[in-house]
């Protein structure tokens, strides 16, 4: 394992070195003249706030890359959750089914919505829900009555489940809407990580009934702050468009509101940013994919200590975050493997906390998570910014 990381180290300084930095972040966004020609277009128009051009033309180009019917923009991926459950019926105490790896807002959207969350497993090799575990949930410990799924043990009503595209590769999402038609339950895609990843040459977070996306400073496009909700129905776009505004009824000066809203849209100063940013999107996602190519050079003379993840064969992956998962004999060297790149200001990272794990978390029903306990020790995240998928980086 030393020779891996001596491997990895004189690759990670030549990254330094040839982009003048003191330290490797995990990931950074990419930011040119582009994105500074349009903030200042957009500064010059007076209109920074939630009303503004850029809000509807982001929405258009976000519309074009995910084929998704509908696309409505939010301030974040987590306020995109949370109107996700509301659009699906979500109710107080109902249960929504999540995995347990992934990030905290999955779970706090179902808490926002006085909502249960209930974690369920994933498959060991791209960390999606696992489907066969998931099958065999359904199976054992629900029924269906008068057209809902009933957990048999609690007798709450298991509402909806969110399936997480963890660091931008495919659960296996056909499979898994199949088994949720069939016990009656809605799928909600958390595709926060996953813009320009691809099932079977459809988009992520278009095969559920709603989807998101984020576009946080660390994602592959940032408006800083920011985040999407897709849906193939006008009607839950609509309640979207509403739910995310303050749900104010059209009128020339009046200020009447029908129902509650959250305003929780896309300012348009940010999104004249995810505008600038997508016109080198595709690149970014080229460069990506040369980055991963790099890494698999440089670990394959190291399978014996660990892999690197690669996109399903059923999908295309974005690549967002490059992942490596130690062999489990291994397992006990991952803080080590954390501490000798971090004195280099190398910043890798483990996988999250198990959600169930988190103190305020803990008293919430889970079914067996032996896969997500077993990853938990030995995913690790590599530096994946997309600058460093340069291909003259590698000579």
């Amino acid at each position: 394992m030393i020779k891996l990381i001596q491997k990895l180290n004189i690759f990670f300084n030549k990254q330094k070195k040839i982009n003048k930095l003191k330290q490797l972040p995990l990931h950074e966004p990419i930011l040119t003249y582009h994105d500074q020609k349009s903030l200042k277009k957009c500064l010059k128009s007076g209109y920074v706030s939630s009303v503004g051009k850029f809000v509807s033309l982001f929405e258009k180009k976000i519309k074009k890359i995910t084929k998704s019917n509908f696309v409505v923009a939010t301030v974040n991926g987590t306020s995109s959750l949370q109107i996700a459950l509301q659009l699906v019926g979500l109710k107080k105490n109902e249960e929504v089914l999540l995995p347990s790896i992934g990030f905290i807002a999955t779970a706090n959207s179902v808490l926002y919505n006085n909502g249960i969350p209930h974690f369920v497993d994933i498959e060991m090799n791209h960390f999606g829900m696992n489907p066969d575990k998931l099958q065999k949930f359904f199976e054992t410990k629900t029924k269906v009555k008068n057209n809902l799924c009933i957990n048999k043990k609690t007798t709450r009503v298991i509402r909806a489940l969110i399936v997480v595209h963890v660091f931008g590769h495919s659960a296996q999402i056909r499979k898994i809407i199949k088994i949720a038609k069939k016990y009656k339950v809605r799928v909600i895609e958390d595709a926060a990580e996953a813009l320009g990843s691809f099932n079977n040459r459809k988009h992520l977070g278009t095969f559920g009934d709603v989807g998101i996306l984020s576009f946080n400073g660390n994602k592959i496009i940032t408006t800083g702050g920011g985040g999407a909700i897709l849906t193939k129905r006008k009607s839950l776009a609509n309640k979207a468009l509403n739910l995310t505004t303050t749900f104010r009824k059209k009128h020339k000066w009046d200020y009447i509101h029908n129902k509650l809203g959250y305003n929780f849209r896309l300012p348009n100063i940010n999104a004249a940013l995810g505008v600038s940013q997508l016109i080198t999107f595709k690149k970014n996602l080229i460069l990506k994919r040369n980055l991963f190519r790099i890494y698999k050079k440089l670990i394959n003379p190291y399978k014996n200590y660990l892999t690197l993840v690669e996109e399903p064969p059923f999908s295309k992956s974005n690549y967002w975050l490059q992942t490596v998962v130690l062999k489990e004999e291994f397992s006990k060297k991952r803080n080590f493997f954390l501490n000798e790149f971090h004195k280099k200001k190398v910043f890798i990272r483990p996988v999250w906390k198990l959600l169930h794990k988190q103190k305020f978390l803990m008293k919430f029903p889970k079914d067996n998570l032996s896969n997500s306990e077993n990853l938990e020790k030995r995913i690790i995240n590599l530096p994946s910014s997309s600058y460093l998928g340069i291909k003259s980086y590698d000579k």
